[in-house]
């Protein structure tokens, strides 16, 4: 993966030590956050954090893994919502323990596991969050501090023509219209792309036919977003994303 060239080797050292105390708990884990994200869109973007998604019974058994090994609870630094996510620092890095939305929509549940891919990032062998399920939180976050939408538009790019579609929308249940929205801006951010999604998923959630505009149209419209590279359809694999 050659995003992961990227990492610094001091943080990924910090990281393989978090790994290796997680794993002594004996509990599955699976990896999300920006390893999720760097897989599925083959671009790094660094935000100095591990999180690990865990089943709400699994969680004390990793925070104890934790605890034990010298991390402290990142509460007394920044306070945080403790219901749905337990931030925890040690020598300047942070690992989130996360066991649901923190919109409370929905906890992790069995089928984030069975779905989710095994992939090995420097020799390290690791379960990453589903797709969907990737996608599926990332639609609720939209805060005044924080916005997940463009993560959401670099994973349509990267993976929307091959997504289980189906899944994700049993998934939102009656929350589509949230999904419409972004595929809607996505539209007119990277028609070539939108354009090549499900017939069956258009028309459903009632999405423009058209054929694709002028290449150099829709990359206007991307820097109209934002200026700085977040979007992988128009940066160079070398460029890392901005936080």
């Amino acid at each position: 993966m050659i995003w992961s060239q990227f990492i610094a080797p001091e943080e990924w050292s910090a990281y393989e030590a978090a790994l290796k105390i997680v794993r002594q708990a004996k509990v599955d884990f699976l990896l999300a956050g920006a390893f999720g994200l760097a897989v599925y869109t083959n671009r790094w973007r660094d935000t100095k954090d591990l999180d690990l998604l865990v089943l709400p019974r699994d969680r004390d058994a990793i925070i104890q893994a934790l605890t034990e090994s010298g991390f402290v609870d990142y509460h007394n630094q920044c306070a945080y919502d403790r219901g749905w996510i337990y931030r925890s620092t040690r020598n300047g890095f942070i690992v989130d323990v996360i066991w649901a939305m923190a919109n409370r929509r929905a906890e992790v549940d069995s089928l984030w596991f069975e779905r989710a891919p095994t992939i090995f990032i420097r020799n390290e062998k690791l379960r990453i969050v589903p797709a969907e399920e990737l996608l599926w939180h990332k639609l609720y976050v939209v805060q005044r501090e924080r916005c997940d939408w463009p993560d959401v538009w670099n994973l349509l790019y990267a993976n929307g023509p091959t997504l289980d579609w189906q899944h994700l929308l049993n998934r939102l249940e009656s929350d589509t219209q949230l999904l419409q929205a972004a595929l809607l801006v996505f539209d007119w951010i990277c028609p070539d792309v939108s354009s090549e999604l499900p017939e069956w998923l258009r028309e459903q959630l009632h999405l423009p036919g058209h054929s694709p505009d002028d290449p150099r149209e829709w990359k206007r419209n991307v820097k109209l977003l934002d200026s700085r590279a977040w979007f992988a359809g128009i940066e160079e694999a070398h460029i890392k994303l901005e936080n």
